[in-house]
């Protein structure tokens, strides 16, 4: 009976690096970057913006790195329902204005080559978000109904 419980923790234990090893490979097979296309996120952090169809993002949270920021940073994409851009223009003033050209943060590295093709940006300053410890900006694609977003400390 001893005999049986030495060997099958014996077992056990081999088994535990082979399942490290499995997950190590799992984890550089997808790298260091991660990119999100869950919606609910963005729906709490940009309630204006209603309902949305489609996402791509990032966070400054999703890479490991060494020194963690205290400030959540999340940068992406996401597509408006139908109707929506519509909405928004019939209630704030908009301009033509587009973010800068490329991403500046590291983490935002996935998020290059992504969103429409040849965007017509516009932007209104009544729908962004500026405090202390928190801001918010967003740029629309009237052709696309997509929306271009950066936002530190997004959930207040």
């Amino acid at each position: 009976m001893e005999r049986r419980k030495v060997v099958g923790i014996g077992v056990a234990l081999a088994a535990v690096p082979a399942v490290w090893a499995l997950r190590s490979v799992a984890n550089e097979a997808e790298g260091d970057w991660h990119t999100d296309t869950d919606t609910a996120p963005l729906e709490r952090a940009f309630p204006l913006l209603g309902p949305l169809t489609d996402a791509k993002w990032v966070s400054s949270r999703d890479n490991d790195r060494d020194i963690p920021s205290p400030e959540l940073v999340i940068s992406g994409f996401v597509r408006l329902a139908p109707g929506k851009l519509v909405e928004l223009a019939a209630a704030h003033t908009f301009v033509s204005e587009g973010p800068a050209e490329g991403f500046s943060s590291w983490f935002e590295q996935p998020l290059e080559g992504e969103g429409p093709k040849n965007p017509r940006w516009v932007r209104s300053h009544e729908l962004d978000r500026d405090g202390s410890n928190y801001s918010t900006n967003l740029w629309f694609d009237r052709r696309s109904d997509t929306v271009r977003f950066w936002a530190r400390n997004p959930y207040g």
